[in-house]
């Protein structure tokens, strides 16, 4: 049973990886942000669109966290 537990999470993880291969590969258009005025360079819109994902598994996270902390108080 735990190494068809093990095969599974090693399954998701590669559909994911491949997920998001293919994703940045079909999103190549160069694309420009402006955020508070300033101007981010042009990068691949994959690049924007992956570091906002990242951010907010980031970010979500440590807000439940801190939220679990203050209700504990």
């Amino acid at each position: 049973m735990r190494n068809l537990k093990r095969f599974a999470l090693v399954v998701f993880l590669l559909l994911v990886v491949v997920a998001v291969l293919l994703f940045v590969l079909e999103n190549q258009q160069p694309a420009s942000l402006v955020f508070l005025g300033m101007a981010l360079p042009v990068l691949p819109l994959s690049v924007f669109v992956l570091l906002a994902l990242i951010v907010g598994l980031l970010v979500g996270p440590l807000l439940v966290f801190l939220g679990a902390r203050i209700t504990k108080r």
